[in-house]
């Protein structure tokens, strides 16, 4: 069954170097152009495969589009699995029959692209946009991760094996470090196998890639690797543990059946030669599971444990986890040191790998394992980041493995930074005091206003209500154009979100009042900046200033009355500005409210600053106390607290 692929008009015109429009032109203007197979009128999809004849036939291809053209053309058409047709192109690249035929158009663009790029780049490419688009099902290891493992194994000898060894990455980054070294892996997928098996061929590597289950169906019995390193499967529970109750490789015991990641740690240890160095990529819950205990507490009396590293999170999926790289060793005849070294990757540093940057996460850990490597006695405790522990302290009740668990908390204090928040803290609390207006009750006897609602105001032209109807695109952060939404009204922080600077959308001006359509209370901004946008969920309320002030507007806008106007649809309460009322009063008048309203605005700034600063102030002060950083004053006279 021939392949569906499918492309939008923004695809098409990357494909042609061209802008939307164009396309949309092309569709009017050629009666050939293929028609839309899915989508709507506003953005339609078209058959990869029909598309890309029709550009090669036209001559519109653009000068810039050769890598896009190949890959279109490797999903686009034939009854082979992408990966497969992937795997041909690099085949065809390094000059070999792909197993996989090519049609001719496909050969002809694998052609050019290698032509500006060299065969291996172009292979490269291809690759990077095979993971891409496939990101969500594979548990990719990037080159920095697999480079950072194949470091900690070292020295690598003449052999090195991959059990799970997906695309690659640390079979290629051993043969970068090691020429000539053989690499030897298994892969469950076939095709993802074949690929693996182009892209050693092309770094030169001495490479057998075999393909099956390697738990069920190990490939390599007999080997005996001088290193292992590998990035296994997480919470597999098919991995077959009634079938293989009476296996050898369990050596260390029994891995129970949800302990998949300690079934591929003793998998990983059968197939090393003695003293040799295994690294494997592990979740958290690997080192703390009840279950595991038994197993765990064999491999650190036999000596099978050197390290844990503790990674931050976003270093491999799922990309949430922090997960942790556990150095082992096949123990040699003669008992090793007994003795583990702790590294925490995060502390002191982001909590995510990007933050971080893999240049910081190597100079953190490697110096302190080559030293431990060489003499684990001289490595000096570093509190936060790394120590060393005697086996014999670690077989406790739980045997956990967390790094955490082990490393004291640093005694690390900036002190200087600790006073100024104390005194900002202090002038945020000066400053409530003074922000409060002095408003006086209205006599009872005063007779009520007379109101006019927003819509009526509206229906007038003192007020003019607009809302972002075009589909927006936000980002959290980065380049372009600020953007209000209405999470942004809601918490009163300024706006996170941005949007393209060409992008479409509707200006917010100084003076314009700001209301989010979905409520979890009354909320309402006042712009003071231009520069921003409207983005989705937020009413904008532009007052004619000659005749509604914005702070006045915003002030019942603010209150617990605007709620009342204010219905539940869908599960989720919204609200009608148009139905508001406001006292109708002159603009004189009107100016009296506003400026007590938009005191008080300030007033509840002013307040949640002081409140995250003081919570900030509190933890500060806790670590502190409890890191020996700071000593507790003396306080003999101290009231017991009471309820």
């Amino acid at each position: 069954m021939a392949d569906e692929s499918e492309v939008t008009a923004s695809e098409i015109a990357r494909l042609a170097g061209v802008g939307r429009a164009a396309v949309s032109n092309w569709r009017k203007r050629f009666t050939d152009f293929p028609q839309p197979i899915d989508g709507t009128d506003t953005s339609p999809r078209f058959r990869s495969a029909e598309i890309l004849t029709w550009l090669e036939d036209q001559g519109k291809l653009g000068a810039e589009s050769a890598r896009e053209l190949v890959w279109q053309r490797l999903a686009a058409s034939g009854s082979d699995s992408v990966v497969d047709r992937v795997a041909a192109a690099g085949e065809y690249l390094a000059g070999r029959q792909p197993a996989t035929d090519l049609d001719r158009r496909t050969r002809e663009a694998l052609d050019a692209l290698a032509a500006d790029w060299g065969a291996e780049s172009a292979f490269d490419e291809l690759c990077g946009r095979f993971v891409t688009a496939n990101w969500r099902t594979m548990a990719v290891t990037t080159p920095e991760l697999a480079e950072f493992m194949v470091g900690l194994a070292a020295p690598l000898g003449g052999s090195m094996f991959d059990p799970a060894c997906g695309l690659g990455s640390v079979l290629r980054a051993a043969a970068q470090v090691k020429p000539g070294i053989a690499v030897l892996g298994q892969e469950f997928d076939a095709p993802l196998a074949r690929l693996t098996a182009v892209r050693l061929a092309f770094s030169g590597a001495d490479s057998t890639i075999e393909t099956g289950d390697s738990l069920r169906r190990d490939a390599f019995p007999e080997l005996r690797a001088d290193a292992v390193v590998c990035n296994p499967p997480f919470n597999d529970r098919n991995w077959g543990a009634e079938e293989l109750a009476y296996d050898q490789r369990w050596a260390f015991g029994l891995p129970p059946k949800g302990e998949s990641e300690l079934a591929w740690v003793q998998h990983c240890l059968a197939h090393l030669r003695r003293g040799g160095r295994a690294v494997l990529l592990m979740p958290p819950a690997a080192a703390s599971r009840r279950s595991g205990r038994p197993i765990r507490a064999e491999l650190l009396r036999r000596g099978a444990v050197r390290a844990i590293v503790q990674l931050p999170a976003g270093a491999a999926p799922p990309l949430g986890l922090s997960l942790q790289l556990w150095i082992l060793e096949q123990p040699a005849e003669q008992m090793p040191d007994a003795r583990v070294l702790f590294i925490d990757g995060t502390a002191g540093l982001a909590q995510r790998i990007d933050e971080v940057g893999w240049p910081a996460m190597r100079e953190r850990v490697d110096p302190v394992w080559a030293s431990f490597v060489a003499d684990p006695g001289t490595v000096a405790e570093e509190a936060g980041r790394h120590t060393v522990r005697s086996v014999i302290d670690l077989l406790d009740d739980e045997v956990d493995l967390t790094p955490a668990r082990y490393l004291r908390a640093a005694a690390e204090l900036d002190v200087t930074a600790l006073r100024t928040t104390q005194r900002s803290f202090a002038k945020l609390l000066a400053e409530l005091a003074e922000l409060l207006p002095d408003v006086q009750p209205t006599l009872a006897d005063t007779s009520p206003k007379a109101t006019v609602s927003i819509g009526e105001l509206q229906r007038s032209g003192a007020v003019s209500i607009r809302q972002q109807t075009a589909r927006m695109e936000v980002q959290p952060g980065g380049e372009g154009l600020p953007v209000y939404t209405a999470r942004d009204i809601i918490s009163g922080e300024p706006p996170a979100g941005r949007i393209a600077a060409e992008a479409e959308c509707i200006a917010v001006l100084p003076g314009d009042v700001l209301v989010p359509t979905v409520l979890t209370s009354a909320a309402a901004v006042v712009v003071t900046e231009a520069g921003t946008a409207l983005g989705p969920h937020v009413q904008l309320l532009r007052p004619d200033p000659n005749q509604i002030d914005s702070w006045f507007l915003a002030g019942f806008l603010r209150s617990r009355g605007s709620l009342q106007f204010a219905s539940t649809m869908s599960g989720t309460r919204r609200i009608d500005v148009r139905r508001v009322e406001v006292p109708r009063i002159p603009i004189a008048e009107q100016r009296k409210y506003a400026a007590a309203f938009e005191v008080l605005a300030r007033f509840d700034t002013t307040l949640a600053r002081a409140s995250n600063l003081g919570h900030q102030l509190t933890q500060s002060l806790t670590d502190g106390l409890a890191a020996g950083a700071l000593t507790p004053p003396e306080r003999p006279d101290r009231k017991p607290a009471t309820s």
